[in-house]
């Protein structure tokens, strides 16, 4: 489980002032949603998560990010990134079940752009997939044993 306090990673101290209203609500919606997979996540598989590698990102801070993109949902407090395991666990959970993504109302980065976290969103992408590629970007990992052979064709 992720609190607001992880999902902040402070920030909302060091950058209070950029805080609005629909960021702090958007936040709220986002830890929420977060929270509901990896409930479902832990019941059935018994591993934590518990560590965001990325939460609300001001301008600043996304402009100093590696890989960030500039629309990154991140700004708004949209997306989380959760540090998973380094089998993949969660990334190879979510690929197997995108029937709870969808129930949770959450979108995916595919894993093979997120190496060692996985990203989640409260909203579609403009492709509307799902698990979906961010970026034109080489892939920064391999294919994952769910993802088959052709990463675009286990998307669909």
């Amino acid at each position: 489980m992720i609190t607001l306090e992880k999902y902040w990673m402070g920030r909302d101290r060091t950058h209070g002032r950029e805080l609005t209203h629909e960021i702090i609500q958007n936040a709220q919606v986002t830890v929420d949603k977060a929270n509901e997979l990896l409930e479902r996540f832990e019941a059935e598989t018994g591993i934590v998560i518990d560590t965001v590698a990325s939460g609300w990102r001001p301008p600043a801070v996304n402009g100093n990010t590696k890989n960030a993109a500039t629309g990154s949902r991140h700004l708004t407090a949209r997306a989380v990134d959760l540090r998973d395991t380094p089998e993949r666990d969660l990334a190879r959970w979510c690929l197997r079940n995108p029937h709870v993504l969808e129930y949770v109302g959450l979108w995916m980065e595919d894993p093979q752009w997120t190496p060692t976290w996985v990203h989640l969103q409260i909203l579609p992408p403009g492709s509307g997939r799902r698990v979906y590629v961010p970026s034109t970007q080489p892939p920064l990992a391999k294919l994952l044993p769910e993802q088959g052979g052709d990463a675009q064709g286990a998307l669909a």
